[in-house]
């Protein structure tokens, strides 16, 4: 009930008479948020440490990242000299696939003008007037909170999906691990089927436009990386504890003009344990004076010694949400398998040959 009623005091000193009378409404009288929104920006997830806590950029410090992204565009849509010279990797450091153990050379990623750089005008966003630092707004430093024990045990437990950098050989052998031996063993974001930016939901680097639906007892919010539909349950209670979900089980509420959204139910993708009972996420949507919403969520996580909180701008658009086809000519998940097995085979051919000099 207390953080009911916080909500709905925050409900009322962000949205104003003038606001409340102006926001679209459904019959009942409450806001209705159906429509598209774009969430693109340039503004970082968490603040350069350099920062401290400072949550604002100067009018330099945002012309200067303006001109930056500005210059990338220009760059990446400039045409190529068909008589350009070939990257190589630097001899002796270029491992298979080209990836590199010192991190000065790597095969590169997509065109830049896959990339979303912040909408149209390719900028940062602003609350109250103001440019934020960073998304994350607490911990006061806007950056993540430290670990606490419980998470580096659970961390300990997760798949080895990934290596920081790739080695060139089959690790896992070493250790005994099985991450490639089958598309099953894969993470579930290699197999198309979820993304942790879901919930609660964060701008990435494609897939910014957002689609809300919204009738008068549920809410669904269109994710499209991984094709995701959120369904809201509006003045409903939690699933049963055992009925878990990738994206959990979101019920929401009303305080004032504010949609409040908590998430809970979460299943645990990448351990070996069933459910994470003790996460839980409050998310809030409230109209803000250009038509868009101000997002704002915190995260409860036993992983992290505090919760963190973090808020940014949806704005309204008139783009269109395409499809992520994810798995559209997509030949990466039978090159890994295959690339594991030569990697395999070449480990226990050094494994013999070794054993053959003993």
């Amino acid at each position: 009930m207390e953080l009911r009623s916080l909500g709905a005091l925050a409900a009322l000193v962000m949205v104003g008479g003038a606001l409340a009378a102006d926001i679209p409404r459904t019959e009942d009288g409450k806001p209705d948020f159906s429509g598209t929104y774009d969430i693109t920006t340039l503004t970082p997830f968490s603040r350069a440490p350099e920062l401290g806590e400072r949550r604002t950029f100067t009018a330099e410090e945002v012309a200067e990242r303006r001109q930056r992204a500005h210059s990338q565009l220009d760059q990446a849509a400039a045409p190529l000299d068909p008589d350009r010279e070939v990257l190589a990797a630097p001899e002796g450091q270029a491992r298979d696939r080209g990836v590199d153990v010192s991190g000065d050379f790597t095969p590169g990623s997509y065109d830049f003008h896959w990339f979303d750089c912040g909408g149209i005008y390719c900028d940062l966003y602003q609350v109250d007037g103001e440019y934020r630092t960073s998304i994350l707004i607490d911990p006061p430093n806007g950056r993540m909170p430290p670990q606490s024990e419980a998470g580096k045990a659970r961390q300990a437990t997760l798949r080895p999906y990934y290596k920081p950098k790739y080695p060139g050989e089959a690790w896992w052998l070493a250790d005994g691990s099985d991450p490639y031996d089958n598309p099953e063993g894969q993470s579930i974001g290699d197999r198309c089927i979820y993304m942790s930016i879901t919930v609660p939901m964060r701008p990435v680097v494609y897939n910014n436009i957002k689609t809300i639906v919204q009738t008068d007892d549920h809410v669904l919010i269109m994710v499209e990386w991984m094709h995701w539909p959120r369904v809201i349950r509006l003045g409903s209670e939690h699933l049963p504890d055992e009925m878990t979900s990738y994206g959990g089980d979101s019920i929401g509420w009303w305080e004032g003009d504010t949609l409040v959204v908590e998430t809970t139910n979460f299943k645990d993708y990448m351990s070996p344990h069933p459910a994470r009972p003790d996460l839980r996420i409050i998310e809030r949507f409230s109209p803000d004076a250009d038509g868009g919403l101000l997002y704002n969520f915190t995260v409860h996580d036993p992983d992290y010694t505090m919760p963190y909180t973090g808020e940014y701008p949806w704005t309204r658009t008139d783009k269109l949400m395409y499809e992520y086809a994810c798995h559209e000519g997509n030949y990466s998940m039978a090159n890994t398998l295959r690339g594991a097995r030569v990697l395999e085979r070449k480990w226990m051919e050094q494994q013999g040959a070794a054993e053959g000099t003993e």
